[in-house]
């Protein structure tokens, strides 16, 4: 499987918190499955980090570049392609990150791994 990690779902996962479901995390750790985090997720971490949501363990140059090395998460940039999508994507969901993660999931065919029941709205495949 193809696999985009929602960004709660790549934090939990790289902090070990038991809010990631037993099924996320087996599809995470499976290594037959591509794995990726998205250029938007990184954004939003860095932008809730500079909040003080959430607080991570070690600084944010640190832990993030580190963590998707680690686990070889490749990350998928944003493109005229994916926004494109979002220009005719209707508004079933508001937040603009997570309509970013939609149109990713969309337009490169991946599953996305999230806790978000409202994405199913958009007729893409939700693992959790």
């Amino acid at each position: 499987m193809r696999l985009l990690l929602d960004t709660h779902a790549f934090l939990w996962f790289i902090m070990g918190d038991s809010k990631l479901s037993s099924g996320a995390r087996t599809a995470i750790e499976n290594a037959s499955n591509e794995k990726f985090v998205s250029a938007s997720s990184i954004w939003e971490i860095a932008i809730k980090v500079s909040l003080g949501k959430p607080t991570l363990a070690e600084p944010f140059p640190v832990l993030i570049p580190r963590e998707l090395a680690r686990n070889g998460f490749p990350v998928i940039p944003l493109s005229l392609a994916h926004a494109a999508r979002i220009s005719s994507m209707p508004f079933h969901h508001r937040d603009p990150f997570d309509r970013l993660l939609i149109a990713q999931a969309q337009e490169e065919m991946l599953e996305i791994i999230s806790a978000d029941a409202d994405l199913d709205a958009y007729g893409i495949k939700r693992l959790w």
